[in-house]
């Protein structure tokens, strides 16, 4: 509960009307939306003669609603007159930044509500102030455009890291220019670096931080299902974390892999690793497209998976292998059995389709594709956060869930290299079935 409410909580009602009796309604309104008052200490902007404020913080602490009471105070003092929100897609930023419940909409007062013309991507301010929406998936939005202030939601998530790079070559007007970035921290390298930064000021926070605020089934929930583990101690506690060293893969080895484009392609492929359920709890249907190069390495091109029901991902798939052009859709078919071909043919009935079972365990089917990318011959074109947390925080000899995501890309890499990976992978196959020597 923020400090303000709680000492009004402490007052004696009859004091408290007293009070509220003789102010305005005008008044009355400015106290409710005095952010000062209503934050806590750790959702104030520092001061100091930082360049930007990086607020790495666990789910529900508020970080939305700490990046759009900085560009709304910061439009009020007339610090800044153009500034940029980035999300990662277009409709992060507009269902979040500026229509979601703590964007800059719902948090502005009456009297200084911004015009918002969605067309144009932009709000404006009774006293000229504007502020443009882009996404972090088209970097070249950003080559041209100025600005002196800047709100960057959730960074680590960005798939093309040069969206950073676009921004802080067009932050270059007024005399102080800055930025905010409000992100659930991952071991990226941008998060990195731009943590350590001697221009950085870095605030974090948890999801417990803002307890007072959340529901406490939500609480429950959460504490119950993540607290100790890898991913609730990203995910809540907002701690930046190291890879597993007996993952298959190592983030390291994924970046200096990392390219813009593929070469030109001679297959292309769409996994899937099906769900078969679509409620809430349901697992995520893993979606992974991916192509062949002509140069003979393999080129992850999307991470599409969802929760959804059966007819949904079975369309999000089929949508990818035609604005993809793929040549198959293979999907692992141990759960849904015929079922998977089924929802998707009815779909599209033309689709190329081949279904793929699960005989060997998980580390044996993904040994061989991790062999690949440690022979440099698998590049991930642009980034896929969730996608690349599954692969390095997966241990094999330890995993209690299934990396969906991780699995669909298995299955489509073993697709696209069915005939030069036959040889790895008999060899791990042999390998795990030999008796180990005492």
């Amino acid at each position: 509960m923020p400090n303000f409410l709680s000492a009004l909580r402490h007052l004696p009602k009859a004091e408290i009307k007293r009070g509220i009796a003789q102010l305005s309604q005008r008044e009355v309104e400015t106290l409710l939306y005095d952010w000062s008052l209503l934050a806590r200490e750790n959702q104030i902007a520092p001061t100091g003669n930082w360049r930007t404020w990086l607020v790495m913080a666990g789910r529900g602490f508020g970080k939305t609603r700490v990046g759009a009471e900085w560009v709304r105070g910061e439009v009020e003092s007339k610090r800044r007159g153009r500034i940029a929100l980035i999300a990662p897609t277009a409709s992060d930023a507009r269902d979040v930044m500026v229509e979601g419940e703590s964007g800059i909409l719902a948090i502005s007062p009456n009297w200084d509500r911004p015009l918002y013309e969605p067309s144009k991507r932009r709000l404006t301010w009774r006293n000229g102030a504007i502020a443009t929406t882009y996404s972090a998936d088209e970097p070249d939005r950003l080559r041209g455009p100025q600005h002196d202030g800047a709100w960057c939601d959730e960074l680590a998530a960005w798939k093309y890291p040069e969206a950073w790079d676009m921004l802080l070559f067009g932050l270059r007007l007024g005399v102080d220019p800055r930025s905010v970035v409000t992100t659930t921290p991952r071991p990226t390298k941008i998060i990195r670096d731009l943590a350590k930064s001697a221009t950085t000021h870095v605030t974090r926070g948890s999801t417990f931080d803002n307890r007072a605020n959340l529901a406490q089934a939500f609480l429950e929930e959460i504490t119950r299902k993540y607290e100790g583990t890898r991913l609730g101690r990203q995910e809540l506690n907002a701690e930046i974390l190291d890879d597993n060293p007996n993952a298959l893969w190592q983030r390291a080895a994924i970046d200096a892999l990392r390219v813009k484009e593929a070469p030109p392609l001679k297959r292309v492929v769409v996994g899937i690793d099906p769900s078969v359920t679509g409620g809430s709890e349901s697992d995520e249907c893993g979606i992974v497209c991916a192509g062949l190069g002509i140069d003979g390495h393999g080129y992850v091109l999307d991470d599409l998976s969802l929760v959804a029901s059966p007819d949904g991902w079975a369309r999000v798939a089929v949508r990818a292998y035609h604005d993809r052009k793929a040549d198959r859709i293979v999907a692992e078919v141990n759960n849904g059995g015929e079922m998977v071909e089924l929802v998707i043919r009815t779909v599209d009935r033309n689709v190329s389709y081949k279904a793929v079972h699960a005989s060997r365990g998980k580390m044996i089917r993904a040994e061989p594709i991790a062999a690949l990318y440690e022979q440099s011959r698998v590049h991930h074109v642009g980034g896929f956060p969730k996608l690349e947390d599954q692969m390095v925080e997966y241990d094999p000899n330890t995993a209690t869930h299934s990396p969906d995501r991780m699995d669909a890309l298995v299955w489509v890499m073993t697709e696209l290299f069915d005939t030069s990976t036959t040889g790895l992978i008999d060899f791990y196959a042999a390998k795990a079935a030999k008796p180990k020597k005492d």
